[in-house]
């Protein structure tokens, strides 16, 4: 058996044949279940959810917008998934934008794509409002999630659904006469943008569902199963991970009420897979180990992970009996957690592991679709990889150094058509063929793949000596006093910018110079387990997060200009 391949493949080629698959196979069981404005909850059932499609796109191509752009702009909810298969499968383009842009640049991407008709929650209608009526605009219709009815230069999504119903009960619709090309442009998909302007990534339905395929070789879950949908759907991993492979496994979605509210969301949906990042898992993490100590059951807990895993080592696997109070905490039903992004913390891992939940760890990125390599139910470590390349791509290191260490670069079905209107970029994107990440990393002997860094923020010192940011910050993030950190080279000197809490109980009744001077205490530790090139020299605190995208990666290049102002 490969280790990359450990379950039959269910293979799916376009949207259409996805949510027909799913109507027919899981038919009246629940796919969604949403909340009201009255916090009452609502099952939507799996054909149910294909009928609201059809209605939807049966609407969208009696308004004329076949091959045209749709825009999807708002929080995770049930008519952002309907909308994204609703456009999709009724042959226009889909355009998901992150709903915590700021207006201005919104407004700059919704005209530069060219977007002909946006599909939104109504915090958003002064603006679409405002971008309607540009010159530059190609807007022609607002589609508001939550009107009741037409108002003017608004359309009610629920009318669009009774509209579509009525033109399939009258065979009016020309859904079913449409004919899906599926390696033509289907989703038009910004980048979060960590150094500079975001760029628009041009992916096929064969694009994401050869990728979508080829999980189903490595994860399986149970009919049962629920997820709790958290992270913004506008981003591949979280459209991919939670919302297409889960609604293709038979999963449950559970939309949480807010980042703040996850935690009674997995009780109150009694959730068993989460689809994460580590920033994510941090804050689990200090949840979990707040609420151990509270209970003054720590020194126990301890004793009993290391019995747990002594007696794993044998494969027996108590985990779930021997810490059931904390499951509880988590819903009871909590198995699986699939996280990526960014590398995350070791000790994190393992305590979740510990506990009995196995964590995945996958890795790529938006121009992949977004998987190029993810760990399975039967191989995954702690030790930091990324897993096995899916068996449907190929990945290679180019010019790898005397460590092994060089750029990854991919083929495969699920590697992007290109950049939209940006022929320059996608040319220097592709390298004999290769599609090159941009990420930097190596094979182990094992054949698992582990990522090191992005190339352009490795920093390389005037003696041409390499030194990963990443590393060193994996390092000061494992401190209590420490709740982020951004390592970056000035004047030829490895240099961190560190940040704490006021609320950390390890700074408390401390002043800034004495949280500085014990900050120092334990760089000086640090280094003398560095070699001393990678030693950090200079260090600035502070108790503002740094700045990130909405996926929680650093944009360091912002960060860097505060720095060097100051």
């Amino acid at each position: 058996m490969k280790k990359n391949k450990i379950y039959e493949e269910k293979t799916v080629h376009d949207f259409r044949e996805l949510v027909s698959y799913c109507s027919k196979n899981y038919g009246d069981r629940t796919a969604f279940t949403i909340k009201d404005k009255e916090k009452k909850l609502h099952d939507i059932s799996f054909i149910d959810f294909e009928n609201n499609i059809k209605e939807l796109g049966s609407a969208l191509l009696d308004l004329g917008l076949e091959n045209k752009k749709i825009a999807i702009i708002s929080p995770d909810r049930y008519e952002w998934c309907c909308s994204y298969f609703a456009i999709s499968t009724a042959n226009c383009i889909v355009v998901p934008l992150d709903y915590l842009l700021p207006k201005v640049e919104m407004s700059r991407l919704i005209v530069e794509s060219q977007v002909d008709a946006v599909i939104f929650d109504h915090k958003y209608l002064d603006l679409m409002k405002e971008i309607l009526n540009n010159k530059n605009s190609a807007l022609k219709y607002l589609i508001c999630m939550d009107y009741v009815k037409d108002e003017q230069t608004v359309l009610s999504f629920p009318i669009l659904l009774e509209k579509g119903r009525y033109l399939i009960d009258s065979k009016n619709s020309k859904y079913d006469l449409v004919k899906i090309d599926n390696n033509a442009l289907a989703v038009l998909i910004y980048t979060s943008g960590t150094t500079s302007n975001p760029k628009a990534v041009m992916l096929s339905q064969n694009n994401i569902c050869s990728n979508l395929s080829a999980m189903t070789t490595l994860i399986k879950y149970e009919p049962n199963d629920s997820i709790l949908v958290f992270l913004p759907l506008h981003h591949t991993l979280a459209c991919l991970a939670s919302f297409l492979f889960c609604y293709y496994v038979g999963f449950r979605l559970c939309f949480a009420d807010s980042i703040k509210d996850v935690g009674k969301n997995l009780v109150e949906y009694k959730i068993s897979g989460l689809v994460c990042v580590p920033a994510v898992l941090e804050l689990m993490y200090k949840q979990i180990i707040k609420g151990i100590k509270k209970s003054g059951k720590y020194i126990p807990f301890k004793i009993l992970c290391g019995i747990s895993n002594f007696l794993l080592f044998f494969h027996i696997d108590l985990r779930r009996k021997f810490f059931k109070e904390v499951l509880d905490n988590l819903g009871g039903n909590m198995r699986t957690i699939i996280y990526g992004s960014a590398a995350s913390n070791k000790k994190i891992i393992h305590l979740f592991n510990t506990i009995g939940i196995d964590m995945i760890q996958g890795y790529g990125l938006t121009e992949t679709s977004p998987v190029i390599s993810c760990e399975n139910d039967k191989y995954h470590k702690e030790n930091g990889s990324s897993g096995y390349p899916l068996y449907n791509e190929q990945v290679k290191i180019d010019n790898p150094d005397e460590t092994g260490i060089g750029e990854i670069l991919v083929k495969g079905p699920n590697v992007m058509l290109g950049y939209y209107n940006n022929p320059e970029a996608t040319k220097s994107a592709f390298k004999d063929g290769w599609f090159c990440t941009g990420d930097l990393g190596k094979f182990d002997k094992d054949g698992s793949l582990f990522i090191t860094g992005r190339k352009k923020d490795l920093i390389v010192l005037s003696n041409g000596k390499k030194v990963f940011p990443e590393e060193l910050e994996a390092i000061l993030n494992k401190l209590d006093i420490v709740e982020e950190s951004m390592i970056y080279e000035s004047n030829d000197k490895i240099c961190a910018k560190i940040v704490y809490s006021k609320d950390n109980p390890s700074v408390k009744n401390l002043s800034k110079e004495e949280i500085r001077s014990a900050i120092n205490e334990n760089i000086k530790i640090i280094n003398k387990n560095l070699p001393i090139y990678k030693y950090i020299r200079e260090f600035v605190i502070t108790d503002e997060p740094l700045i990130k995208t909405t996926t929680q990666k650093i944009k360091r290049h912002e960060e860097l200009k505060k720095i060097n102002t100051k």
